[in-house]
């Protein structure tokens, strides 16, 4: 049984006027273009189609909001950092997601989307100070954990950590294929969409 029985897509948005309703709580999924985003979206809900998954680096260009239960959404934001897309339409995300960090009263927290091979890079950075900026809670998901060995995934993970340490940012290794740290993310989820 999935653990959102009503989970269901809301809407998606272009330009600010057409974010969803901004009441209740949601959490944001957010990261570079191919760091598995749309995979973790769906493992975490138990949803396969939830959020499309793409080979095509740069795929989800609109924000889009799933409703996991009255006023309680998931919300996957563009992908960035990927270099063919043009250069009018990341500067368009780019206008766009800075719009939802500084007005979205409804956002609880970020769950940040970094491969584990390639660790936190400078947009990713910019990810966190813009959602730690406006108080809200911060997640990093190292994504992808199954194709590095033990050692690897831990320092990956210590790297991670101490890049973070001056902040209130959490870190977790995390693989879809192999089910690792599913469980954990979810409840990182759970507990920011409770109300306080």
């Amino acid at each position: 049984m999935s653990l959102y029985p009503l989970v269901k897509f809301l809407t998606s948005a272009a330009e600010a006027h057409q974010l969803a309703p901004d009441v209740g709580r949601e959490v944001a999924f957010a990261g570079r273009s191919n760091s598995g985003k749309s995979t973790a979206i769906n493992a975490i809900t138990q949803r396969s189609g939830l959020a499309r998954v793409s080979r095509t680096p740069g795929r989800t260009q609109l924000i889009n909001f799933f409703e996991l239960s009255p006023e309680r959404r998931l919300v996957d934001l563009p992908g960035y950092g990927y270099a063919k897309v043009p250069e009018a339409v990341k500067i368009r995300w780019l206008a766009l997601l800075e719009h939802y960090f500084n007005l979205r009263a409804s956002l609880a927290g970020l769950v940040l989307i970094v491969d584990s091979r390639r660790g936190l890079g400078a947009q990713d950075a910019v990810m966190l100070e813009w959602v730690l900026a406006r108080d809200r809670a911060a997640h990093v998901l190292l994504t992808k954990a199954d194709k590095l060995n033990r050692r690897d995934g831990l320092r990956v993970l210590r790297e991670t950590q101490a890049a973070c340490s001056d902040t209130p940012v959490t870190v977790q290794l995390f693989s879809a294929l192999k089910k690792q740290g599913i469980e954990a993310a979810r409840a990182t989820m759970d507990g920011w969409l409770s109300v306080p």
